[in-house]
């Protein structure tokens, strides 16, 4: 990490091989650090949530047989993640946007 960069704040998950692919794994990295220096990757490799909150997004890396989502917020100091899981529907499951939706109040509730 560079002076400027934001740090990664893990409140779930985390990006190993196994289950990730190598490939799968590094990709996730390389989006990871392109955000913590505040770029925003933009779409297919990130979209917006905003049935999470405010400045949250969805990273998407393509596996061999599975399609991970890290769902993550911008914050000021840091980049947040919500939640990392295999999406296999073309929706997000309304428990999962719960899950992600209170762990943020919980995170932007800490002093």
């Amino acid at each position: 990490m560079t002076e400027g960069d934001k740090p990664l704040v893990w409140l779930h998950g985390e990006i190993k091989t196994p289950p990730f692919t190598e490939l799968a794994r590094i990709e996730a990295g390389v989006l990871l650090r392109r955000l913590q220096r505040g770029e925003s990757p933009g779409l297919p490799h990130s979209r917006p949530m905003p049935a999470i909150g405010r400045r949250c997004h969805e990273l998407r890396i393509p596996d061999k047989t599975k399609n991970w989502r890290i769902f993550y917020h911008t914050a000021a100091d840091a980049v947040v993640i919500l939640e990392i899981l295999d999406k296999q529907t073309p929706q997000t499951p309304r428990a999962v946007i719960r899950t992600c939706q209170r762990r943020l109040r919980l995170y932007l509730a800490i002093p």
